[in-house]
């Protein structure tokens, strides 16, 4: 049984490698740079849907917050980028502040001059305060609908605080205008080229991250979390410490995807903590497939290209064709488009192929050899 997972595992390492080399070596010789530049943007938030699925896919943690955390993200990089002011520049401030009558740059400013600071910070900040306020909720026993409230009202308080602070990171109009890193343009081809690289990696990294956390005995923790908390609790284990853990990795993933997703666009403002936008970052696992992790980075995807191409083509009435399309996916297909593609129409498929049957809950045992030959002796 265990020669079977590794196999598994191994066969599919080597798919997501093959996919990873065909977005590094052959996408960008197709597409143009404007479509290589909305890509990468797209595939740094399929790195956020990853942490969704950990938390609300395994562990039945809904949250409609995590925006908050993905925007913490893109300021941390952008504060950094807006401090790399050339000497000869009549102020060493970013120039916001100026307009506002700063003279002096903020004390909480001043750790961004620093660039492995504010790479720690990246994940480090969002998962720090997604842990706190994990542990605050959660060691309360607050769960379901009350915890996908608390999380939203958290996104209200965060998104009226930054849109208040004017003077200190430019309120509602965000930072923007990234000069340089390290010397190199930021907006230049070959910087944006390095930084569609570097989120791949990191999509990447993530999914192994997310692929390791979801299997052994964690992995079956989380599930028994979503499926029966109480039972769990009942067992002997405390569930209060996973659900702290996987929702500060959670939270820190979004912040990393911000950071990526900030350097791609130019832009970072407290938009991106509109409830709107967390509940984008749901739709995305919904339409792709809850619980199956390749299924969230395909709802990413397919639901920010869809958007994209609706708006292109039909901008006054796009928004209808996108709300139908979820109504779609989710009276249709509950299950999203992979969970679609695995426990329905393509079971005859599998079966001819001797396939074993999908189970979102305890694959293992579904896989087990010794339950197979039992299950064929009471068949036949």
């Amino acid at each position: 049984m265990e020669n079977t997972q590794k196999k598994a595992l191994l066969k599919e390492a080597a798919i997501v490698g093959a996919i990873g080399l065909i977005l590094i070596l052959i996408i960008p010789g197709i597409l143009p740079d404007a479509r290589l530049n909305q890509l990468g943007r797209f595939l740094a938030l399929a790195i956020a849907a990853l942490g969704i699925d950990l938390i609300w896919g395994y562990t039945g943690l809904l949250s409609l917050g995590h925006g908050v955390f993905f925007a913490l993200g893109g300021y941390a990089f952008a504060m950094h980028l807006k401090l790399q002011i050339p000497p000869t520049a009549s102020s060493q401030l970013p120039e916001f502040m100026s307009l506002y009558g700063v003279t002096e740059l903020p004390w909480f400013w001043q750790p961004f001059y620093s660039f492995p600071f504010s790479v720690v910070a990246i994940f480090l900040i969002p998962a720090i305060l997604g842990g706190l306020l994990g542990y605050l909720v959660f060691r309360n026993r607050i769960r379901g609908v009350y915890f996908s409230i608390l999380t939203q009202a958290a996104t209200i308080v965060f998104f009226n605080f930054f849109n208040g602070q004017q003077k200190l990171i430019n309120g509602t109009n965000g930072l923007t205008d990234f000069k340089t890193l390290f010397g190199a343009t930021v907006n230049g081809r070959d910087t944006q080229y390095i930084f569609y690289i570097l989120t791949i990696l990191f999509l990447v990294a993530t999914y192994a991250l997310c692929r390791w956390l979801t299997s052994g005995r964690f992995g079956r923790l989380l599930l028994a979390i979503r499926d029966d908390e109480v039972r769990l609790r009942f067992s002997g284990y405390n569930p209060t410490g996973y659900k702290v853990l996987v929702f500060a990795i959670s939270a820190g993933l979004a912040g990393i995807a911000g950071a990526l997703f900030t350097v791609q666009t130019g832009i970072i403002s407290p938009k991106a903590m509109d409830i709107a936008f967390s509940i984008e970052m749901v739709i995305w696992v919904a339409v792709g497939g809850r619980a199956t992790l390749s299924g969230a980075i395909l709802g990413a995807l397919l639901v920010n290209f869809g958007k994209s191409f609706l708006s292109e083509q039909f901008p006054e009435v796009w928004l209808f064709f996108q709300g139908a399309l979820f109504l779609i996916v989710v009276t249709v297909l509950p299950d999203g488009l992979v969970g679609w593609l695995q426990n329905q129409d393509f079971e005859h498929i599998r079966h001819l192929f001797r396939k074993p049957k999908y189970a979102s809950t305890y694959p293992s045992l579904e896989q087990d050899p010794e339950v197979q030959h039992e299950k064929e002796e009471l068949e036949h």
